[in-house]
């Protein structure tokens, strides 16, 4: 396994984080700790779950996994989503913040949070108020580090700015989707990461199951996969043209004689602005795969073929700036 100090921080997490978002529903408790006890095995030591998942039910199983490996290990969990029908039972202000900190931290059965992310942004909350409140809870003992997530670059920048300006914690962190499929993060937001020393981590790192290469355009997606059971994943990745890009994209990876999965994964590592790739594992199979691709090297040529196949997904334009 393979270790990066998120953004400037002092903290060193496996460039392998373990995605927990189906823990506790397609997959049972009993096998979810047996997954995540491996993945410990493994070198695995960033674990990310959020409130939103199963209404609550992942972090409650996370929780009961790591109990006897808190200490060594990163735990990261989210706040933003719905938990109420009450009309402050969602978003960023200092009350709901104050509330989603407390039922995450007792149902992880933890008393602090290493990496504590904002789901997504809250239009309707300054981003003044909840950079305050999250400042107070790391100063509690709370949390260790704050984080975003889904954030587009101009409010990344203008979040670190407000840090900066009130001398309050700032996020050390995002969480963005990235893949080979869907790399718009390249043209500003990893740069800003890069020069401001703000982690990333990566989700949907295999486009939802995409990039394994199994799926068949010409047929309905399979039971039990995520094009199945969520229809966001299908709106977002089921398409013919990206069908035709994995086609391209396994023939570059059968070059090197490399599966599919670790292809992936290895390319989105491959990149130095890169903290660490979310995967989920619905099997010890699948996570002893997805745990290969942190050792995996790609070629120049491999890297260049990938960007051709980028090109034919994002042709290139004339861009505003310079």
């Amino acid at each position: 396994m393979q270790y990066r100090k998120m953004g400037r921080t002092g903290l060193k997490v496996s460039t392998i984080c373990l995605g927990t978002m189906t823990y506790g529903s397609q997959v049972d408790e009993k096998d979810a700790i047996e997954i995540i006890n491996h993945a410990i095995e493994g070198g695995v030591n960033f674990f990310d779950t959020a409130d939103a998942y199963i209404q609550g039910r992942s972090e409650e199983v996370v929780g009961k996994a790591l109990k006897n490996a808190r200490q060594s290990i990163v735990l990261a969990t989210k706040v933003a989503h719905k938990s109420g029908p009450g009309v402050n039972d969602g978003g960023l202000s200092r009350k709901h913040l104050v509330k989603g900190i407390e039922d995450s931290l007792r149902r992880l059965g933890t008393n602090y949070i290493d990496v504590y992310y904002v789901h997504f942004p809250d239009i309707d909350t300054p981003i003044d108020e909840t950079l305050r409140t999250l400042d107070d809870m790391v100063h509690q003992g709370k949390i260790r580090y704050i984080a975003c997530s889904n954030f587009h670059a101009w409010r990344l920048a203008k979040a670190l700015w407000v840090s900066d300006v009130r001398n309050i914690a700032r996020f050390d962190c995002i969480q963005s989707p990235y893949n080979l499929l869907t790399r718009d993060i390249e043209y500003e937001l990893l740069p800003l990461c890069a020069s401001e020393g703000v982690g990333v981590t990566c989700y949907n790192p295999l486009a939802a199951g995409l990039l394994t290469g199994k799926h068949d355009f010409s047929r309905p997606p399979e039971q039990g996969t995520r094009f199945a059971l969520e229809k966001g994943y299908y709106m977002r990745y089921w398409s013919e043209i990206n069908f035709k890009a994995v086609d391209k994209l396994a023939q570059i990876a059968a070059k090197q004689n490399r599966k599919m999965p670790q292809f992936a994964l290895a390319w989105v590592l491959n990149n130095p602005s890169v903290t660490a790739a979310i995967c989920s594992a619905t099997s010890i199979k699948q996570l002893d795969e997805n745990l290969g691709a942190a050792e995996v090297k790609l070629t120049g040529e491999e890297i260049t073929a990938c960007d051709e196949v980028w090109q034919d997904l994002r042709p290139p334009r004339f861009f505003y700036g310079r």
